[in-house]
């Protein structure tokens, strides 16, 4: 897959046995001090890509304790394509992200103004990268129009308040309609997605794919853990 090959993959799970799953790696939460547990970093993607998982996220932002090291070392231990999830609103930023090793950069539509947003996806797709838009309420929703080649990922938690408030995937299930007439080639349910049960509703309502961290990184048996959601969303 040479050309946006995150979107690629996320969409191509149903003819290479892949999940519909972007699995996240990330330092910590406001609630969650230490995700990783003196596990490394290139020792959980590769678990990820064992377990089939469709792509990975890294989290670079400092707020969730990230640096551009973490990605780095992730793309030198697997083959998936990479998002790279920080608060991206430069031109220069999506180069680096390139550079790093990621295929997609996550740009997030409550910081961004609209004509801002329209170039910084023209410059991701122009780089072969794939766009993630993030939006969270029908209020960013109304009016969005993007390329086949854009992801458009409706978050479960509240980035006002850094994410801290529990969430739950009633946000997706009311927003998934709005979502998919914005004509992106993919739409994707973040955050706040707890179990394999969740996961299995949000793919059965029309959910291309799903970007899990923190219920993969919490498990006290992250291969079982990662077992119980394949075989959730083994399809029929």
């Amino acid at each position: 897959m040479s050309n946006n090959n995150f979107i690629n993959a996320l969409l191509g799970y149903r003819t290479t046995g892949k999940l519909p799953i972007i699995a996240e790696i990330k330092a910590s939460t406001p609630q969650s001090p230490d995700l990783l547990q003196q596990r490394s970093v290139t020792s959980i993607a590769r678990q990820y890509e064992s377990a089939g998982m469709a792509c990975i996220s890294v989290v670079t932002g400092r707020w969730f304790g990230g640096s551009t090291n973490l990605l780095e070392q992730v793309a030198v231990a697997t083959s998936l394509p990479i998002l790279r999830k920080d608060f991206i609103v430069s031109c220069s930023a999506i180069n680096h992200s390139r550079q790093l090793g990621a295929s997609a950069v996550l740009l997030t539509k409550k910081l961004i103004e609209k004509k801002t947003l329209e170039r910084l996806i023209d410059h991701t797709l122009t780089l072969g990268m794939t766009p993630f838009v993030e939006v969270d309420s029908l209020t960013e929703l109304d009016g969005l129009q993007l390329d086949e080649q854009v992801v458009v990922a409706v978050c479960n938690r509240d980035i006002r308040t850094r994410e801290t408030d529990d969430g739950d995937i009633s946000t997706s299930l009311s927003l998934l309609e709005h979502a998919q007439i914005t004509g992106a080639g993919a739409v994707v349910s973040a955050s706040a997605i707890t179990s394999a049960e969740e996961a299995s509703q949000l793919i059965n309502a029309g959910y291309n794919g799903l970007l899990i961290g923190t219920a993969f990184l919490q498990a006290a048996n992250l291969g079982q853990h990662l077992n119980q959601f394949s075989q959730a969303l083994v399809l029929k």
